[in-house]
């Protein structure tokens, strides 16, 4: 319980208000949330996520993950999910760190470090429970924030153990085989980047399957243990966040968002976004205005 008063004083101190905060350590963020709050999409990044206080639950297609102190989630690859604070206060703030991973010293440490080889396509979103040496490492990465001077020669080595406990943990073989050109999840992981550059576009499963490297079918049962979501779902998800961004932050209608993100039907459109949304874009879009 110390060890994890520490790791929420450490980050109260770096996080005084509301928000999700930069800082100077490369690749750490700082979160910390007041109040619940509405489902909202984001795309997760190759990360780590430690939360200090609170709870919050993240869906990925039909996949629900519950997060608080006593677990962390690794999201192994650039997926897009449905983020929601769901406990949180003014007297106890959710408050959280994320911590991207390297991919390239990732891989230097997996040489050091080698897992079973993985038998089956491991989630790209995974839920892991929180140990006293992985709390450790991240309590003494934030509390380096109270003494910058020290920050150049002593924050990479706690990221690098951060690293090394995530690699030797319970799914530690999925992140390991991300760093494996040959692995079913690095060839995954190639089509997630290339979806996300051409998730506008028109596109055949075929085509997909070739830059994996796969038959279609192998593919198809690859990509949806890795993701949760077929590929075309995971375009729509990809289409809907940049179409909801569009209407919220640029003020498109929603017939110009949905053909910017590549809808030729307005009505396919609509039906599209109310699925995922739970309202159709111009309602939905209005009361994020109204609530910003």
């Amino acid at each position: 319980m110390h060890q994890l008063l520490s790791f929420r004083d450490a980050i109260a101190r770096h996080a005084p208000e509301d928000g999700t905060f930069a800082c100077a350590i490369p690749g750490l963020k700082l979160i910390r949330c007041s109040a619940p709050t509405m489902p909202m999409p984001v795309v997760y990044e190759p990360t780590a996520c430690f939360v200090a206080q609170g709870r919050k639950r993240a869906t990925l297609g039909a996949s629900v993950f519950h997060y608080d102190p006593s677990s962390y989630l690794v999201a192994s690859v650039g997926l897009p999910v449905m983020g929601a604070v769901i406990e949180a206060s003014e007297a106890h703030p959710y408050m959280s760190i994320q911590l991207d991973l390297d991919a390239a010293e990732l891989a230097e440490l997996a040489l050091k470090t080698p897992q079973p080889p993985q038998n089956v396509t491991a989630a790209g979103l995974t839920l892991n429970q929180m140990n006293s040496g992985l709390l450790d490492a991240a309590t003494r990465l934030v509390a380096l924030l109270d003494t910058p001077d020290d920050i150049g020669a002593l924050a990479p080595l706690a990221v690098r153990e951060i690293l090394y406990r995530l690699l030797t943990g319970p799914n530690g073989g999925a992140i390991q085989a991300i760093t494996q050109a040959d692995s079913r999840q690095s060839q995954i992981a190639r089509v997630i980047v290339w979806i996300r550059s051409h998730f506008k576009d028109g596109w055949r499963i075929e085509d997909l399957a070739g830059i994996a490297g796969m038959s279609r079918s192998a593919f198809h049962v690859h990509f949806k243990a890795m993701t949760a979501m077929s590929p075309l779902e995971f375009r729509t998800q990809l289409r809907m966040q940049e179409a909801r961004r569009l209407m919220v932050s640029d003020g498109l209608d929603a017939a110009n968002a949905g053909y910017h993100v590549g809808y030729d039907s307005p009505s396919q459109f609509s039906r599209d976004y109310s699925r995922l949304f739970g309202a159709p874009p111009a309602k939905d879009a209005s009361r994020l205005r109204f609530a910003g």
